[in-house]
């Protein structure tokens, strides 16, 4: 089924996303290719905070167009602006966003097992906003692999193996957190189980080509700046929201899960030859 996930979301946008006029898009084209990318190699702008290099083999989507990415592919909004980098065949795709919440210390230690079991009672909440959607459950298997941070790149990772109902389809979102003076960079690489470490792969090696701009970076903390209320946990679960929340920790968990987790969706063989068509013959930005 792996090679069936690259794309997944056009079935998804034939089926349901766009419900206009089949005129307005031109014969043979489909939802998904519609879709401002801009074609690497090329540059990625971020908000106004970092930005990324994207090579060629690469295309990117800015904040409009991953909004209709996301309603295609049964996705929440998350209320804020988010950025799409991906290959060519869209084998995976990378979700960027950035939250100003301060600059988060990274001296905690992360409990694992903690931490699994706050995602999962999150995740049973979360689930109430898809069933009212008429959008496929989620149920929590464990760690793909368990959180580990990376003091030299100030990165934080870890990834989960869930499982879609009724359909039974595997999924995995594959996380980081970039680290920054004024808040924290996050991303959801989104990929089948079966193709995953080689989208981690992939996309580890775009890493270097992020940066986040002058006077961003973590390493640029001043004393005055300020100072999130919590450390890396918070930032795997969901748990900031809880802080400041009168509905309790696992209610503000299952809010920031049911915005953050990423669903991909099974495509069909046909319409994901045409997107990689598509991209095949594209050396440069689409307006």
């Amino acid at each position: 089924m792996g090679k069936q996930w690259r794309f997944l979301l056009v079935a998804c946008a034939c089926a349901l996303a766009f419900v206009g006029p089949v005129s307005a898009q031109e014969e043979g084209e489909d939802p998904v290719t519609q879709l401002a990318w801009k074609v690497g190699p090329t540059d990625g702008e971020i908000t106004s905070r970092a930005h990324i290099k994207v090579p060629d083999g690469y295309v990117f989507l800015g904040p409009d167009g991953t909004r209709k990415l996301n309603e295609m592919m049964q996705n929440p909004s998350s209320g804020v602006d988010e950025y799409t980098i991906a290959p060519k065949d869209l084998s995976w795709m990378a979700y960027f966003s950035f939250d100003e919440v301060g600059y988060v210390k990274d001296d905690e230690k992360l409990e694992a097992d903690d931490i699994l079991a706050s995602i999962k009672e999150g995740t049973e909440q979360s689930n109430e906003e898809r069933r009212q959607r008429g959008w496929d459950t989620l149920r929590i298997e464990g760690w793909s692999f368990k959180p580990q941070y990376d003091t030299k790149l100030n990165l934080l990772e870890w990834a989960v193996l869930a499982e879609s109902l009724p359909g039974h389809q595997k999924v995995v979102n594959y996380n980081t957190r970039l680290l920054g003076r004024r808040g924290v960079m996050q991303v959801v690489v989104v990929a089948s189980p079966e193709e995953l470490d080689a989208a981690v792969s992939q996309f580890k090696s775009l890493v270097p080509g992020y940066e986040f701009n002058a006077g961003e970076k973590y390493a640029e903390f001043k004393s005055g700046d300020h100072v999130a209320e919590y450390g890396l946990a918070a930032l795997i679960t969901g748990g900031a929201a809880a802080v400041a929340s009168k509905k309790g920790f696992f209610a503000a968990i299952a809010i920031f899960l049911a915005k953050a987790w990423k669903l991909v969706l099974i495509g069909l063989a046909g319409l994901a030859a045409a997107v990689r068509k598509f991209f095949g013959g594209k050396d440069e930005s689409r307006g």
